[in-house]
């Protein structure tokens, strides 16, 4: 992965192939990244009811080994990683002393003393020092191996069909939140049964390959697809579809001004797996009562909820838009917001505020989609 000469921005290996697509190319965290190629709403559906590939090697992963990688990880996250066997995944918020997350992560459990994260591409530098800094006086190697990973998404309901015959070993025996070590089209790399999109899909982790073997790999997946009905999708379909998970974008919906406990990861808080960062304060937290929740919810009038918006009852502020879009799926505009918590049941009704105007929306259950 290089980079730029003008601009700075990192490429991915596949760049060259999302400018033959004649992608929209954006700055983001760092990268020069495809927003989209035929538009949101197609790459939406596309993803909803055929397959999607996405270029998502802007995230950063992580290698932690040795006598103390797991001391080290559960001391970094608030779940549970002892429950982890070899080849599963756990997600997990990472949280600094006063509860705050620093990120969000997924953890693969590569062998008894060998772990990997996968973090989020804003948060490389950040993360990278918080995990050395926790390291001291460990056993441990810490490894940040983020740029020479590259790393796809195949998403999709269609998505198992198209790469069963690009790989060796059973997809349908694969788990959610599980991974394989396997060849992807000659190319020895992990494959996880994850995703940001809710639908039936895998993750594609290649270290070290060559720039030609990766082009060659996205190649012959467009190929095996071409059947399936396989399109690329950018950033901005990725967005859309999580948002219809109520999935969590970091730097959106929760960063380190915000706890797990607030933003409705409580589950993924284990308070008696022993002591890890934050966890004297998510105790006091709990114990004195949150003050605020994360809650969708749906527009009634027109305008789209934008990050950052005031959310009202009558003429008082109660709260703030955290992310919001229109729903291709659905039909309407959605969001997600914090709201103080005599505002946070489901059927509650305020007013979000765009561009001087207050439009109507409603507090519903998530997730806005619900796969069959």
């Amino acid at each position: 992965m290089t980079k730029t000469e003008t601009s700075q921005l990192l490429r991915t290996p596949f760049y060259d192939i999302h400018t033959s697509l004649k992608a929209k190319m954006v700055a983001f965290s760092g990268w020069t990244m495809p927003l989209m190629y035929t538009g949101i709403l197609s790459e939406h559906h596309l993803v909803r009811e055929k397959a999607g590939l996405f270029d998502t090697s802007h995230m950063g992963e992580f290698e932690i080994e040795g006598e103390d990688a797991l001391g080290l990880v559960q001391k970094l996250v608030t779940n549970d990683v002892s429950k982890l066997n070899i080849n599963q995944i756990l997600y997990t918020p990472m949280c600094q002393d006063d509860g705050g997350i620093i990120d969000d992560l997924l953890v693969y459990r590569l062998g008894e003393h060998h772990f990997m994260l996968v973090v989020n591409a804003s948060n490389i530098q950040k993360d990278y020092k918080w995990v050395l800094d926790n390291a001291q006086g460990l056993k441990v190697k810490v490894r940040d191996v983020s740029y020479q990973t590259a790393l796809l998404a195949l998403q999709g309901p269609q998505s198992g069909k198209i790469l069963q015959g690009l790989v060796k070993g059973d997809l349908d025996s694969l788990n959610y939140y599980w991974f394989i070590k396997d060849e992807v089209y000659g190319i020895k790399g992990i494959i996880s049964r994850t995703g940001y999109t809710g639908e039936l899909g895998y993750e594609l982790f290649i270290t070290d390959a060559k720039q030609e073997k990766l082009e060659g790999l996205w190649n012959a997946l467009m190929e095996k697809g071409r059947d399936y009905g396989l399109g690329p999708c950018g950033l901005g379909a990725r967005d859309t579809l999580r948002l219809e998970m109520k999935y969590a974008l970091y730097g959106n919906d929760i960063d380190e001004a915000t706890n797990p406990l607030e933003a409705k990861l409580g589950w993924t808080v284990k308070f008696n797996k022993g002591d890890f960062n934050g966890r004297e304060a998510l105790l006091r937290i709990r114990d004195n009562g949150i003050t605020r929740r994360l809650v969708g919810f749906v527009m009634f009038d027109k305008g789209i909820a934008r990050h950052g918006y005031d959310i009202f009852m009558d003429e008082e502020r109660i709260g703030y838009v955290t992310s919001g879009s229109f729903s291709p799926v659905l039909g309407k505009s959605i969001g997600m917001a914090y709201v103080e918590n005599d505002f946070a049941e489901t059927g509650t009704e305020f007013d979000v505020e765009i561009r001087g105007r207050k439009c109507k929306a409603k507090v519903v259950d998530t997730p806005f989609y619900k796969i069959t």
